[in-house]
């Protein structure tokens, strides 16, 4: 498909993104249900570098609220799982190592935890947290040390502090700029797709919603 219809700037700006996007980093979001939560993580996802993100979905499904996204939804793509059993048991047979978001006995400082390393942030519904069920599959808990009277943060906001950290550690161990050749081809792959994609909606062409990824 030709990318005429695109300038040169745009396209040269979707390949920097592409090349730079991780598909060994991401987030498992257990029916998180408020709109504006999921549309602040994906756009989260995207400034960091994820390339795909995971949800459960709440009983109300899942809303783009994409006046808060800011149309990050078209930069990561969001894998949907019936629950949370069959969605992380294949990011573990993926080799993520997981890590919710969740404080008890075991869990340790953010901050300590080893992002350059296949991760998935693992983040519960607003009101209940990550339940017991995922919690059982995954590798660690881990927590943002906090010194008010409240114990914890917005779901989105928790978000927004771990996979800063995961940017800062992949940052200093080159990840953003010496991926695998692997890697780099994959990003060659979805740099594509999104120009084909880019020009099919200003045709206003329907397109598979279906990017490269790493099995």
């Amino acid at each position: 498909m030709s990318t005429s219809e695109l300038t040169e700037a745009r396209v040269a700006r979707i390949r920097e993104v592409a090349q730079k996007r991780q598909h060994d980093l991401t987030v498992f979001m257990e029916r998180v249900h408020k709109p504006h939560n999921v549309a602040a993580i994906i756009r989260t996802c995207d400034a960091v570098g994820i390339a795909t993100a995971h949800a459960v979905p709440g009983d109300d499904g899942i809303s783009r609220a994409n006046h808060i996204a800011q149309g990050a939804q078209r930069w990561v793509h969001l894998e949907r799982h019936r629950n949370s059993r069959d969605g992380l048991t294949a990011l573990k047979q993926k080799g993520f190592r997981l890590y919710a978001a969740h404080f008890d006995d075991s869990a340790v400082d953010f901050r300590d935890v080893n992002f350059t390393e296949p991760s998935a942030v693992v983040l519960g519904t607003e009101l209940f947290g990550v339940s017991e069920e995922a919690l059982a599959l995954c590798d660690q808990s881990i927590v943002i040390p906090m010194l008010g009277m409240t114990q914890s943060l917005n779901v989105s906001v928790a978000n927004a502090v771990i996979l800063y950290e995961a940017q800062r550690q992949r940052t200093l161990a080159g990840c953003y700029d010496r991926p695998s050749d692997g890697v780099s081809a994959l990003n060659e792959k979805l740099a594509q797709y999104w120009v084909d994609r880019e020009v099919a909606r200003r045709r206003r062409q329907p397109m598979e919603n279906v990017a490269p990824s790493i099995d």
